[in-house]
């Protein structure tokens, strides 16, 4: 039995590895896919070495650090996207070292590559009132964006869900709520509130009266369903506009990714438990969800104003002594 070269392993990888064994989604593949598109690049470029003839022996050694190396100073690429990168390779190695065994001492070099240290990043998010500054401009611009940010932040949606649904996501009857995809391919059923749900409605009427069930929610220009660059581009446009209005509340540049945060974290000051948090944003498991807790300053200065009238006596001193008490305390000094 011959020894599988690189590019075969490769195209297992990506046609049937990612899609079908593992059910990665197609953004997820495209992402996979890119980042060996640009590793093919370097080797082309900067060891000489063409698609057609990379073996796999030429990714072990110190490969995988250099093609992060070039990427870093080079391309300028975040530590963020580095290591995104590596991953993918990475995980291209995890896959490789069980198909083709011959090839487990290239796959364990790569594998050892550390990941760049990469500065932590403070989460994103607004308060109830940049909300509804960031509606209020998005309502001038049109009742699509109106829809658009309003359904991006009630449903707490990832900007790649929101690209995704179709007309028949929605369901506005008694309750109104949307059925979203989203990672690894599980669907969920978001509750709408009665006015994001009323604001879906008068945008299907008015925009996506003649499309069918399964036919795109929200379209570009050419007609097709937006992009993830689509819906920053709209939610970005709302948050010039809310800026020049609210400078104070609404920051000049805002992230679809930031309404999501945005609503789990109005729903745990809200008292939401965090496992219904999870539920409603579609985390695989809840220690990812604690992340807002961690970050909710608000919430646990309440927990702890909590816990200290519950446990902390109160005082037997009346208002007549405390001042008494406290006069007697200066004479001392």
């Amino acid at each position: 039995m011959s020894a599988r070269g690189f590019q075969s392993l490769l195209q297992s990888f990506l046609v049937d590895y990612l899609p079908r064994r593992r059910g990665y989604s197609p953004n997820t593949v495209a992402s996979y896919r890119d980042a060996f598109v640009l590793l093919l690049c370097w080797f082309a470029d900067e060891r000489g070495i063409p698609a057609e003839r990379l073996a796999m022996s030429d990714l072990g050694g110190t490969a995988a650090s250099d093609f992060v190396g070039w990427m870093r100073e080079s391309r300028g690429s975040s530590p963020g996207t580095c290591n995104n990168r590596l991953a993918a390779v990475k995980s291209f190695a995890r896959f490789a070292q069980y198909e083709a065994p011959e090839h487990i001492s290239t796959c364990c070099d790569i594998l050892r590559t550390p990941q760049l240290k990469a500065p932590r990043q403070e989460m994103q998010w607004l308060s109830l009132q940049a909300v509804t500054a960031l509606v209020e401009a998005a309502s001038a611009r049109g009742i699509r964006d109106l829809a658009l940010v309003s359904l991006l932040y009630d449903c707490g949606m990832r900007a790649s869900e929101l690209c995704g649904m179709s007309v028949g996501s929605l369901f506005l009857g008694a309750p109104s709520s949307a059925t979203v995809v989203g990672k690894g391919r599980k669907g969920r059923a978001i509750p709408l509130s009665p006015q994001v749900a009323k604001i879906a409605g008068d945008y299907t009427k008015a925009c996506r009266a003649a499309a069918g069930p399964g036919d795109p929610l929200f379209v570009n220009r050419s007609g097709r369903a937006i992009g993830r660059a689509g819906v920053a581009y709209v939610v970005d446009a709302c948050a010039r506009v809310a800026n020049e209005s609210h400078p104070d509340l609404v920051p000049p540049h805002v992230h679809p990714h930031s309404l999501r945060h945005s609503k789990a974290m109005h729903l745990l000051e809200a008292g939401v438990n965090l496992v219904y948090i999870r539920d409603f944003l579609g985390h695989e498991s809840v220690v990812t969800t604690e992340v807002y807790a961690k970050a909710n300053t608000e919430a646990k200065r309440k927990a702890i104003e909590a816990a200290e009238a519950r446990f902390v006596p109160e005082s037997g001193y009346s208002e007549g002594q405390k001042a008494d008490l406290m006069e007697w305390l200066r004479t001392l000094m």
